[in-house]
């Protein structure tokens, strides 16, 4: 089985404060996120492996934006985001 067997995935926007490295202001992005929660059970077709490795997986997100563009209206030039774990897990 393949790891996306065990998830249930979506895209859900979180806000983050972040700094624009060319002009220098601060403002608030919402940035793409793919969550993967845990499936709560598995299918018929696991063997003893695929049952292990389900049970010691979590749940967790993934950074799917790398880039944002500058809030400012002056500026409104794209940077990257820096700073920021691209993967976190999840409670």
């Amino acid at each position: 089985m393949e790891e996306r067997d065990f998830f249930d995935e979506r895209t859900e926007p979180r806000t983050m404060t972040l700094t624009c490295t060319k002009c220098g202001v601060a403002g608030e992005y919402a940035l793409n996120w793919i969550v993967r929660r845990k499936k709560k059970q598995l299918n018929g077709r696991a063997d003893e492996r695929d049952r292990a490795r389900f049970a010691k997986a979590m749940n967790y997100m993934v950074l799917r934006d790398d880039t944002a563009n500058c809030t400012n209206p002056r500026c409104r030039k794209r940077f990257d985001i820096a700073g920021i774990k691209t993967m976190a897990f999840i409670d």
